[in-house]
Protein backbone atom coordinates (compact mmCIF):
# COMPACT_ATOMS: atom_id res chain seq x y z
CA UNK A 1 0.00 0.00 0.00
CA UNK A 2 1.56 3.35 -1.09
CA UNK A 3 0.40 6.83 0.09
CA UNK A 4 0.61 10.23 -1.39
CA UNK A 5 -0.13 13.67 0.21
CA UNK A 6 -3.06 15.31 -1.63
CA UNK A 7 -0.29 17.82 -3.39
CA UNK A 8 2.17 14.92 -4.40
CA UNK A 9 -1.07 12.97 -5.50
CA UNK A 10 -2.04 16.14 -7.38
CA UNK A 11 1.23 16.56 -9.14
CA UNK A 12 1.68 12.67 -10.11
CA UNK A 13 -2.30 11.63 -10.58
CA UNK A 14 -1.01 9.27 -13.49
CA UNK A 15 1.22 7.37 -11.42
CA UNK A 16 -0.92 7.38 -8.75
CA UNK A 17 -3.70 6.01 -10.57
CA UNK A 18 -1.11 3.23 -12.27
CA UNK A 19 -0.05 2.59 -8.61
CA UNK A 20 -3.54 1.43 -7.90
CA UNK A 21 -3.44 -0.86 -10.58
CA UNK A 22 -1.34 -3.21 -8.24
CA UNK A 23 -2.57 -2.38 -4.94
CA UNK A 24 -4.39 0.31 -2.95
CA UNK A 25 -3.18 3.83 -2.79
CA UNK A 26 -4.42 6.27 -0.12
CA UNK A 27 -4.58 10.02 0.00
CA UNK A 28 -3.83 11.71 3.25
CA UNK A 29 -4.88 14.79 3.30
CA UNK A 30 -3.28 17.86 5.58
CA UNK A 31 -6.56 17.68 8.30
CA UNK A 32 -6.10 13.64 8.16
CA UNK A 33 -8.15 12.53 6.40
CA UNK A 34 -7.46 9.42 4.12
CA UNK A 35 -8.90 8.04 1.03
CA UNK A 36 -8.85 4.83 -0.81
CA UNK A 37 -8.31 5.02 -4.48
CA UNK A 38 -8.71 1.78 -5.70
CA UNK A 39 -9.23 0.95 -9.81
CA UNK A 40 -13.04 -0.13 -11.11
CA UNK A 41 -13.12 -3.19 -12.98
CA UNK A 42 -14.86 -3.87 -15.20
CA UNK A 43 -17.82 -6.42 -15.01
CA UNK A 44 -18.94 -8.57 -17.86
CA UNK A 45 -22.46 -8.63 -17.42
CA UNK A 46 -25.62 -9.32 -19.54
CA UNK A 47 -27.39 -6.08 -20.37
CA UNK A 48 -30.74 -8.24 -19.53
CA UNK A 49 -29.58 -9.38 -15.79
CA UNK A 50 -31.43 -6.28 -14.17
CA UNK A 51 -31.76 -6.13 -10.42
CA UNK A 52 -35.27 -7.00 -9.73
CA UNK A 53 -35.78 -9.56 -11.67
CA UNK A 54 -37.04 -12.45 -9.90
CA UNK A 55 -34.63 -15.41 -10.08
CA UNK A 56 -35.86 -19.36 -10.77
CA UNK A 57 -37.95 -18.07 -13.35
CA UNK A 58 -37.39 -20.20 -16.78
CA UNK A 59 -36.92 -18.83 -20.13
CA UNK A 60 -40.02 -20.26 -21.07
CA UNK A 61 -42.18 -19.25 -18.30
CA UNK A 62 -40.70 -15.45 -19.70
CA UNK A 63 -41.23 -15.82 -23.08
CA UNK A 64 -45.01 -17.27 -21.81
CA UNK A 65 -45.68 -14.11 -20.04
CA UNK A 66 -44.91 -11.80 -22.99
CA UNK A 67 -46.89 -13.77 -25.31
CA UNK A 68 -49.46 -13.85 -22.79
CA UNK A 69 -49.09 -9.84 -22.10
CA UNK A 70 -48.85 -9.20 -26.28
CA UNK A 71 -51.69 -11.48 -27.25
CA UNK A 72 -54.12 -9.23 -24.50
CA UNK A 73 -53.16 -6.26 -26.37
CA UNK A 74 -53.75 -7.37 -29.82
CA UNK A 75 -57.49 -8.21 -28.56
CA UNK A 76 -58.09 -5.33 -26.76
CA UNK A 77 -56.97 -3.47 -29.32
CA UNK A 78 -59.13 -5.34 -31.87
CA UNK A 79 -62.44 -5.19 -29.16
CA UNK A 80 -61.97 -1.27 -29.32
CA UNK A 81 -62.05 -0.92 -32.92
Amino acid sequence: MKTYTYSEARNRLAEVLDESKRGEVIIRRRRGENFAVVPQLRARRSPFDVPGVVRGTTRRELLAAIRESRSRRRSSRRAGC
